[in-house]
């Protein structure tokens, strides 16, 4: 979420592989809402809802600590397939927390889902920003996409986004050189050296992680590298003669995993990194639910990488 010309408002956009139809009725079909809306963790009931002007959507959000939020948004604009306007957070104890403007519309065979936040005041606008990080809000678009994707393809797959502001190809240098890379790829509170680095399409890479407490050892086969907008690649723990391995802490993790990593220009100095994770080959029922299990821990340590990502950019600007 970024901060648009005016002070009080907050903006995101995130992109999906899927029609803009099948899209928007994931958004206004209740029964299909129940699967992704609210941050990980979190799940809904919906008691009632009348989308049309002047309707309400009432629905409870049901916290993961068992805390219940009840809502009651209004709409005051639908146009199907292209627009919703509501206030969010209302219920019966409070009035709304902000005016939330949806656009969807066709874009190079995505659809592109544009939110702006509008709030009371440019304060508000900085405290609701703060809020939504800590509470993870931002991973309620990213599960909205990993459904879309299991509708679709039938996969499970992580998916986590996240906007910079820096140039397409500052961003993405910062992943596909080593150095930079090196910088701030690891979990917080680790580092992180390549004892191989070949980041190409065909290229692959030998790495370890860690601190003083435990090291962790990885390697990289990179299917695509197309500069300045997307990198494909294989993941797999190894020991430290290079030997795949399995994740030192969790057993049942896959051996194999994908990655997709894409780059998209929001302008000249904004870009929105869309990383997604797949089980790559075989795999047992017990490692395919360790995964799918462990969406938030991955959300987690994706966001202190993005963290000290955004950290470093800041430097070479």
């Amino acid at each position: 979420m970024t901060r648009t010309h005016k002070d009080n408002e907050l903006h995101l956009v995130r992109y999906y592989d899927a029609p803009l139809r099948t899209v928007w009725e994931a958004w206004t079909d209740p029964s299909q809402a129940a699967h992704w809306w609210g941050p990980r963790g979190f799940t809904i009931t919906t008691h009632s809802k009348d989308l049309r002007v002047g309707g309400h959507w009432n629905y409870t959000m049901h916290g993961p600590d068992g805390v219940d939020y009840p809502n009651v948004t209004t709409y005051f604009e639908v146009e199907d397939c292209a627009k919703l306007v509501y206030d969010h957070g209302a219920n019966e104890n409070q009035p709304p927390m902000f005016r939330v403007t949806v656009l969807f519309a066709e874009e190079n065979g995505q659809t592109k889902m544009e939110m702006t936040m509008a709030l009371p005041s440019k304060e508000a606008a900085h405290q609701t920003e703060a809020f939504i990080k800590k509470a993870n809000g931002h991973s309620t678009w990213d599960r909205l996409g990993e459904y879309l994707e299991q509708q679709a393809s039938g996969k499970e797959a992580f998916i986590i986004n996240r906007s910079f502001d820096a140039p397409i190809e500052t961003v993405f240098d910062a992943w596909a050189e080593p150095a930079q890379l090196a910088q701030w790829l690891s979990p917080t509170g680790t580092s992180m050296e390549f004892f191989e680095a070949d980041i190409r399409s065909g290229g692959s890479s030998f790495y370890k992680m860690g601190n003083e407490h435990f090291t962790m050892y990885g390697r990289a086969s990179y299917m695509k590298v197309e500069r300045p907008h997307r990198l494909v690649y294989t993941q797999q723990f190894c020991d430290q003669d290079g030997n795949v391995s399995r994740h030192p802490m969790s057993p049942t993790w896959p051996e194999t995993m994908l990655t997709h990593i894409h780059f998209t220009a929001l302008d000249a100095n904004k870009t929105l990194i869309k990383v997604q994770w797949e089980v790559h080959g075989p795999a047992t029922p017990d490692e395919m639910q360790t995964f799918i299990n462990g969406r938030s821990s991955m959300t987690g340590g994706w966001s202190g990488s993005f963290d000290k990502l955004e950290a470093y950019l800041h430097t070479l600007i």
